[in-house]
């Protein structure tokens, strides 16, 4: 009996999907661990599954600290836990230092810049970033007072809203952006910049998007994802866009590059490429430039912004947090000068409340993770080489061992029994080792001066019924448009003390 071609095809999707999960299941068995997958599909429709953020502690109850997820056919680890956690990312550092290949990433980033998979192209460029990066003043007083310039900026900027509900995401993604955009371009945009409120605009987006159900889809199954409509069309045309007008900055840039007098990091980028210092030709290239620009453009205004934005979302939810700082900063650095980095020393309470901020958002991690580099013995597991991994940095966050109330916003996490700051080990809002964030002196430094300076000129209220939603909740409507306005009042003089 012959078969038709629609028989056929039928007979070649159940082979496909018995050779499939074959293998899920023959992989399954040597890895630690976790929900059984579907084949095929993997845990990716599974609600109770994914997005991991949402069920990792049921899931850790489960299966125990260190247990396996599936994006459709590809596994992923996930370790939960500050002891967990700091076992891979410290001491294990260089086994769980590397970085697999995401589709939607690779698309974007197309393997280029901090991004690539390449590890030795990955640690020459992460190198020069963070060499150039310290020359034009990261962590340093020059760089400092360029933040606080642009903290001024900001509270002038607020102050025209004139105490009327506004929405502070891209007043507060612009002025997070300014400061990058001083260190790789070589100057800061107007608030009101038309194609800059653009590009903030996009990259919100890309964020959102990679961050979402649909992104997680892409990843999974890029291909077939491709064949149809949808808002990954849109994501990544505009990423396009954001390139295209870096490139225009990258040529404006070689034209008028004077190597005794070097303005910014594409300025020293540039001279690297003029004076031959290629040890590869693959390392130092124009694209990667252009990726590079991105990168630092995105990962230096999303951080801060949106702790930025929490932030005073806690403060306009618990007032009589919002006083204390105020209080202090009155008494610490009175209206007469804007707070400095100097500052924060004796701004115990301040600088608990911003580390709580940090600690009480819940990353999202998933959609950017780490690989092992090696295979590796790992808490009475053998993981192969190249898998993915996924540190949930909330797990640990959210730990009742570390923190005396997890699911409450609470500034004394951070202070001792003398009201004085204290560092805490399971704090990693930056990541650990060496994939750790190598913005994070410049995001710290960005978040407590801004802080302090809207704090110490405003306060801020949520205009609307919010009295039954916590600052998180709050927090995720706000990202998701769903949210409440915030008032800013301008503090008189007298609230000051002066």
């Amino acid at each position: 009996m012959e078969l038709t071609w629609t028989e056929v095809l039928l007979l070649l999707c159940i082979l496909f999907t018995l050779f499939s999960s074959f293998q899920m299941y023959k992989k399954k068995g040597q890895l630690p661990p976790g929900p059984t997958p579907w084949p095929i599909l993997g845990n990716l429709f599974q609600r109770d599954v994914l997005p991991l953020r949402n069920h990792y502690q049921k899931l850790a109850d489960r299966y125990g600290p260190v247990f396996i997820v599936w994006n459709g056919s590809k596994p992923m680890v996930a370790l939960c836990g500050y002891e967990v956690i700091k076992d891979a990312l410290v001491d294990h550092s260089e086994e769980f230092g590397g970085r697999t290949e995401m589709p939607g990433h690779k698309r974007m980033f197309q393997n280029r810049g901090l991004t690539t998979t390449d590890e030795n192209k990955w640690k020459e460029l992460r190198r020069f970033t963070l060499s150039t990066l310290r020359d034009f003043g990261m962590g340093k007083k020059r760089m400092s007072e360029r933040v606080q310039e642009e903290a001024i900026c900001l509270v002038e900027e607020i102050a025209t809203t004139k105490g009327q509900p506004f929405d502070p995401r891209i007043i507060f993604s612009t002025a997070a952006a300014n400061v990058i955009c001083a260190v790789v371009f070589g100057n800061r945009f107007d608030y009101k910049d038309k194609t800059f409120l653009e590009h903030q605009k996009i990259m919100e987006s890309q964020i959102k998007y990679s961050a979402s159900y649909l992104g997680l889809v892409y990843n999974t199954f890029p291909k077939i994802v491709e064949l149809f409509p949808g808002p990954h069309q849109n994501i990544f045309a505009e990423a396009g866009n954001i390139l295209d007008y870096i490139r225009e900055n990258v040529d404006l840039h070689k034209k008028t590059l004077d190597p005794q007098n070097l303005r910014d990091y594409i300025d020293c980028f540039l001279l690297k490429l003029e004076k031959g210092h290629n040890p590869s030709e693959d390392i130092y290239t124009l694209e990667d430039l252009v990726i590079m620009v991105f990168g630092l453009f995105r990962g230096g205004t999303t951080t801060t912004s949106q702790a930025l934005l929490c932030s005073l979302l806690a403060m306009s939810k618990l007032p009589h947090i919002q006083a204390k700082v105020q209080q202090e900063i009155d008494e610490v650095v009175g209206r007469n000068r804007t707070p400095t980095m100097e500052d924060r020393l004796t701004m115990p309470f301040t600088n608990a409340v911003i580390h709580e901020v940090q600690r009480y958002q819940k990353a999202t991690l998933e959609t950017f993770p780490r690989a092992t580099t090696c295979d590796t013995k790992f808490r009475g597991y053998t993981i192969p080489k190249g898998m993915a991994i996924v540190p949930v940095f909330s797990s640990m966050h959210f730990d009742p061992l570390h923190w005396e109330t997890p699911e409450k916003f609470n500034p004394n996490h951070f202070l001792d029994e003398n009201g004085q700051f204290k560092k805490k080990d399971a704090f990693m809002p930056f990541s650990a080792g060496k994939r750790a964030c190598p913005g994070e002196a410049l995001a710290r430094m960005e978040l407590f001066l801004f802080f302090s300076t809207l704090l110490q000129n405003f306060t801020f209220s949520l205009v609307g019924d919010t009295k039954d939603s916590d600052v998180m909740s709050l927090y995720t409507d706000f990202r998701n448009n769903q949210y409440p306005l915030i008032r800013a009042v301008k503090r008189s003089v007298d609230t000051c003390g002066q």
